[in-house]
């Protein structure tokens, strides 16, 4: 824009005509774990935030703000199914101050901070609502696997009483035949079903306690932690055509929860189940949560080159790593948690950290053996990056209990690997292979029974 005063004449771009920091975008992340809401700007943030009750709402107050259409969007953002925000207000509270009131659906424990400008984001300025009472995850995942056998067992018994219903039900009536035309040979007509006398009740044993009897199911459950890499404000590897890691690899893994739920004895936990941000670090503590007998970590790899292709395997080292592409995949792995956005003033993420290098020989060892039922499996399906399981420092590998693998399914960066990525048939093979691969492991080695005070 020009601006003459007298002789002068002055350019003024549209930036220099805004009050304060300019908003570039803002984002809403709902999720059953916790709800991230992400006000991204040209300029650091300043704002403070305090509880209400009656009703449950948060306020927040951002300096240095005037309100734009682009903060307005936060109100279309908020989803019906948030567990958490009922909705969101806008307004200007004070010159230079906007007021931001997010209506709660429960009681939360929110986390504010602000991330420096990374990779293709600006400043963002982050509130992360938790609950206050979170659910035990592997008691959520014994009821949601008992309430699967209840209606599976509902379908069979409807279905069954379906076919008695039609076996006893009396034979139709015939018509009677047009004059001058021969009668129908008569119907041959089954004879009745007789009931067989009853069954004896088999012999019960004696009644468990509701703590003995939970910690009973808990032991017989194999438990396979299945983590879609990424999420989120952390969308990873993006492919030629735009396809990104994030959702391609969650897509796989719920393909995969479906299978192995379907395997009687095992039951699959995800990390994220839908499009969010969990850190590294979390990821580790959530399998160890529920005392995942596995930690699958799915990703669909990049490389500075597209030539790049095939899948791979990895399993943790103590050491460095098995080869060059292995530390260069394990430093970009590794960087999602900058990408991402991660509270690293939160005391909780000192200790996980800490916590990371715990890892044992035995956990390697363990590590090395699924990843190569998992790599055998996955020879069948496409070619492989390399032929044996590979090693490097990768964060999520990490849980000193728990044998862990990372999957590379291909490489997004590769076209012509991007095209079956997207594939639904490809997807189906993937699947196919990963979980027998892991029927495999636990078929050659049986997890042992939880040790878990309940």
């Amino acid at each position: 824009m020009l601006r003459q005063f007298g002789s002068v004449v002055l350019l003024i771009g549209a930036g220099d005509l805004a009050y304060g920091a300019g908003i570039v975008a803002v984002r809403v992340w709902p999720a059953e774990d916790y709800t991230r809401v992400t006000i991204e700007s040209d300029q650091a943030l300043a704002a403070s935030h305090q509880l209400i009750t009656g009703p449950e709402r948060m306020v927040v107050d951002i300096d240095g703000l005037e309100l734009s259409p682009q903060l307005r969007e936060l109100v279309g953002k908020v989803r019906a199914d948030d567990p958490f925000i009922a909705g969101i207000r806008v307004g200007q509270y004070q010159p230079r101050v906007v007021r931001l009131v997010i209506d709660l659906k429960q009681s939360t424990a929110p986390q504010q901070f602000a991330l420096a400008p990374v990779a293709a984001y600006q400043h963002r300025l982050v509130f992360d609502l938790y609950p206050t009472q979170p659910v035990d995850p592997l008691l959520a995942l014994i009821r949601d696997k008992e309430q699967s056998e209840r209606e599976a067992a509902q379908s069979v018994q409807d279905a069954l009483g379906e076919f008695i219903g039609r076996v006893g039900a009396p034979p139709p009536v015939a018509e009677a035949p047009p004059p001058g035309t021969l009668p129908p040979a008569p119907a041959v007509v089954p004879p009745p079903v007789v009931a067989a006398a009853p069954m004896p009740p088999p012999a019960t044993p004696p009644a468990l306690g509701p703590r003995a009897e939970t910690q009973s199911k808990i032991d017989r459950l194999v438990v396979v932690a299945l983590d879609p890499g990424h999420g989120g404000e952390d969308p990873g590897a993006i492919g030629p055509s735009g396809l990104r890691e994030k959702d391609v690899v969650l897509a796989i893994a719920l393909q995969l929860r479906e299978r192995i739920n379907a395997v009687p004895g095992m039951r699959a936990f995800m990390t994220r189940d839908a499009d969010f941000f969990v850190p590294l670090h979390e990821r580790v503590n959530k399998a160890r949560r529920v005392q995942a007998d596995l930690f699958v970590s799915i990703h669909a790899d990049a490389f500075i080159t597209p030539k790049a292709r095939g899948a791979s395997v990895f399993a943790l080292s103590q050491g460095g790593a098995s080869s060059t592409a292995a530390r260069w995949m394990a430093n970009r792995e590794n960087a999602a948690d900058v990408v991402g956005g991660v509270n690293v003033r939160s005391a909780d993420a000192q200790v996980l950290r800490t916590m990371l290098d715990m890892s044992t020989h035995a956990q390697i060892k363990d590590s090395l053996r699924v990843g190569g039922e998992v790599l055998g499996e996955l020879d069948r399906v496409g070619r492989l990056h390399k032929p044996r399981v590979e090693q490097a420092g990768f964060a999520v590998l990490k849980a000193p209990d728990i044998p862990s693998i990372l999957v590379e399914t291909a490489f997004i960066s590769n076209p012509e690997e991007e095209a079956k990525l997207r594939s639904t048939a490809y997807q189906r093979e993937l699947v196919r292979a990963l979980s027998v691969g892991i029927q495999r492991y636990f078929a050659k080695n049986p997890p042992l029974a939880r040790q878990r005070q309940l």
